[in-house]
């Protein structure tokens, strides 16, 4: 059995009682900073098993009939066609993405607003193309000395200046589809519309990591760490919170040294700050949730590693530098952890260097560690799946349940129709052969039926897989990590 070590329905029902009390502390009007992701938070699912990576719309959908969304995105970033890495799409592409998955789950977006806006052609244009698609659009721009000129942002030249984002319901959730696309700006400007207007309004903030009641280097608050390694946010103890209550909590480094500046920002609004501490500001109740610490502590330590060789491969490929890998490895030492505590890097590499060409090993819920050698029909990732689903499926490890008069003639339609080099299947080639076998071979369908099981296990290569192979790991749920190098010395790579 997987281990458990988060109560999902509890934090549902505290998170959305908590933002209910957080409503009614302002009289009724709420501008919610909503960071993270929304639909598919499995960073949140990994470091703590028994959270669903949906656990956060799941909340909205609670509040949706209090609820409005409001989307935020970076002109700039329109201008640059700034993409999200995990998604592979441009933020301005996200943004209707969003909207899509938002109203396909019964929430309401009332706008869109472009931040920094300064008459970008690009951005423009996506203006009138959301305005055509029937979203209201609204302009905010840059303040010269944003965020310490506090007389000129807080004036009529400064948020004052902003477009009035029209918003009718007691929630207001700004999001985005990435970090630096003005969320806070966005909501204190909204305070101080609102304000003028004689509507008494507040602003909270919903971050699930670092999670503030736990230590300052527990596991789950170093893996945030590791997560964010390329952006440089450090977790330390918020001193504000200290000063004010006595009680050491976590925050991480850009709230607590903006928090001086947005204090002065709500006392120049509304002639006082209704908190003493950035950890205030937010709503989090995800550390009250914690049903068994040891499992967490164990999952989350297993994200700092797979954050690691994350980071490796990107650097690898020459995506990123090496400041993230220093950062995570000193996370490591301070944590007790080196590679050899994921199992499945040892079993992967110690089959690569018997086979002699690439291989993957897999960890089972039972502690099993099967592995998946190349072949000249099968990857090593398809002969790790299929090796799994026949496990899975007790299903003897002799059956075929593929035979090679199958893949032959699916190799030759690669190479000789399809312009490949490589005649290997992909995985995605390997479950669709699986699926038409299943007709008519009870083997096949009985493997076939086991994929739901795959989800949560651990998985590494000895090389770096394809975005193919990668795209279909992180479909079945299966936590992949790779040896930083290349099976071929090829500079192009797919």
């Amino acid at each position: 059995m997987k281990e458990i070590g988060f109560d999902n329905d509890l934090y549902l029902k505290m998170q959305s009682e908590h933002i209910y009390e957080r409503i009614g502390q302002f009289g009724g009007k709420l501008y919610l900073e909503f960071g993270g992701k929304l639909f598919d938070d499995y960073h949140a699912s990994r470091v703590l098993p028994g959270f669903q990576p949906d656990s956060k719309i799941r909340m909205l959908r609670e509040l949706r009939g209090q609820a409005e969304i409001v989307i935020v995105i970076n002109a700039s970033d329109i201008e640059k066609n700034k993409v999200r890495g995990d998604l592979g799409i441009t933020y301005d592409m996200d943004v209707l993405r969003l909207i899509d998955a938002f109203t396909g789950n019964g929430l309401y977006v009332g706008s869109v607003v472009l931040t920094r806006f300064s008459n970008q052609p690009s951005a423009i244009s996506y203006e009138s193309k959301l305005k055509t698609l029937g979203m209201k659009v609204y302009r905010h721009y840059s303040i010269p000395g944003y965020p310490s000129n506090i007389p000129l942002i807080v004036s009529d030249e400064g948020y004052g200046r902003n477009d009035y984002i029209e918003t009718t319901r007691p929630l207001v959730v700004v999001t985005a589809p990435g970090p630096g696309s003005g969320k806070m700006a966005t909501c204190l400007s909204q305070l101080y519309h609102e304000h003028k207007r004689g509507i008494n309004a507040g602003y909270a903030k919903f971050e699930t990591f670092p999670i503030w009641n736990l230590p300052l280097n527990h596991p789950v608050n170093l893996a945030y760490e590791a997560a964010t390694a390329d952006l440089d946010d450090v977790n330390m103890i918020d001193p504000f919170h200290l000063e004010a209550y006595g009680q050491t909590v976590v925050n991480y480094n850009r709230d607590v040294e903006v928090f001086p500046v947005l204090s002065a920002i709500f006392e120049k609004i509304s002639g006082s700050s209704p908190y003493k501490s950035p950890t205030d500001m937010g709503v989090n109740m995800a550390g009250r949730c914690i049903t068994d610490d040891a499992a967490v502590r164990r999952a989350a330590n297993q994200e700092i590693i797979r954050r690691y060789y994350e980071a490796m491969c990107e650097l690898r490929k020459g995506n990123a530098g090496e400041e993230p890998v220093a950062k995570i490895e000193l996370l490591m030492k301070n944590a007790g952890l080196t590679i050899s505590d994921r199992p499945v890097v040892m079993a992967a590499n110690v089959r690569s260097e018997q086979t002699g060409g690439p291989a993957a090993a897999m960890e089972m819920e039972d502690g099993a560690i099967l592995t998946g050698k190349t072949t000249m029909l099968l990857g090593a990732s398809s002969a790790l799946i299929l090796n799994a689903l026949k496990y899975l499926g007790n299903i003897e490890d002799d059956v075929k349940l593929l035979s090679p008069k199958i893949i032959e003639p699916i190799q030759e339609l690669k190479v000789k129709h399809l312009g490949n080099h490589n005649p290997l299947l992909h995985l995605d080639e390997i479950l669709i052969a699986l699926s038409i076998a299943a007709v008519t071979d009870p083997m096949a369908k009985k493997a076939l039926e086991q994929l739901p099981k795959l989800s949560g296990l651990e998985v590494h290569s000895s090389v770096i897989l394809s975005q193919v192979d990668v795209g279909v790991f992180k479909k079945l749920g299966v936590n992949l990590t790779c040896e930083p190098m290349y099976q071929t010395k090829k500079l192009y790579h797919k």
